[in-house]
Parts: structure tokens; C-alpha cells; sequence
């Protein structure tokens, strides 16, 4: 099998991975995939070679653009904690059953959310959400308040 094609399948699979995972690190290990998948293309290098440079351009791009990259986009502390303050102490609707152990899924603003509770949570309670943990938000039944 062609390495430059496994080298660009593993960079788009650390992209896909960046949006389920909070940090913005993985698109950078996304990008040293693809350098090496471009290297790869146009030189024969051994499989070592490769995950050498997959590493070093990995953090390289990791160490020199993360920072800026975040400033630049809008990614920066202040903004994730204005994006939690949206969530943080609102009111959800469950939309299923959650059980401790089993996610469910929340209506709120307009959005199915999964969600996770400690407490026995039934369709179309009202929930306090409590936390978010990426994309999944953390909620208590109102009535246990």
C-alpha cells in the first residue's frame, strides 16, 4: 500500500478526531501526518524516517502555531469560558431517559445534546446543566435541587 496514502488517511482521521476532543493539539499531529504524507509522495523514505519527521513536524507546528492559531480563531480561554457561561446553569429538556451509566440526550436551544447524569432522569423532565465535557453536557434533574 501506497505510504503517502496511509500517511494523508491518518492526518484526516486526527482532524475528524479534533472536533470529538477538547484542546486543539490533534490538528497539529493532523498536519505532521499530511507533511509526511507529501514527503512520502515525492521521496522514498523508510517507515522510521517517517514517523521521525511525523513527530518533530508534529510538535514543531504544535509548539510554533498553537497559540496563534487560537488567537486567531477565537479559540482563546476567554471565549471558551464565555461558551460555557451559555450552557452553565440553563435549563434542558430530556429528550430520553438518562441513568447513571447511560447517556441520553437533552433538547437545548434548539439542539439535541448527549448528555450524563448521576441521578435517574426521565423523558421530558427539566434539567440543570451542571458541566459540559466537550460536547457532552453533565445534568441533574431540577427536582433534586
Amino acid at each position: 500500500m501506497n505510504s503517502a496514502l496511509v500517511w494523508f488517511a491518518i492526518g484526516f482521521a486526527f482532524f475528524l478526531l479534533e472536533f470529538l476532543l477538547p484542546g486543539f493539539i490533534l490538528f497539529f499531529f493532523g498536519i505532521g501526518a499530511w507533511v509526511v504524507a507529501l514527503l512520502s509522495l515525492f521521496l522514498d523514505i523508510s517507515l522510521n524516517t517517517q514517523i521521525v519527521i511525523f513527530i518533530v513536524s508534529s510538535l514543531i507546528t504544535v509548539v510554533l502555531f498553537r497559540n496563534w492559531v487560537r488567537r486567531k480563531f477565537g479559540l482563546t480561554g476567554v471565549n471558551a469560558q464565555q461558551l460555557e457561561d451559555e450552557f452553565i446553569g440553563k435549563t434542558a429538556k430530556a429528550e430520553t431517559a438518562i441513568k447513571p451509566g447511560e447517556n441520553g440526550k437533552v433538547q437545548f436551544k434548539g439542539t439535541s445534546w448527549d448528555a450524563a447524569s448521576d441521578a435517574i432522569i426521565s423523558a421530558g423532565d427539566n434539567v440543570l446543566i451542571l458541566e459540559t465535557r466537550s460536547i457532552l453536557l453533565i445534568v441533574t434533574p431540577i427536582k433534586s435541587l
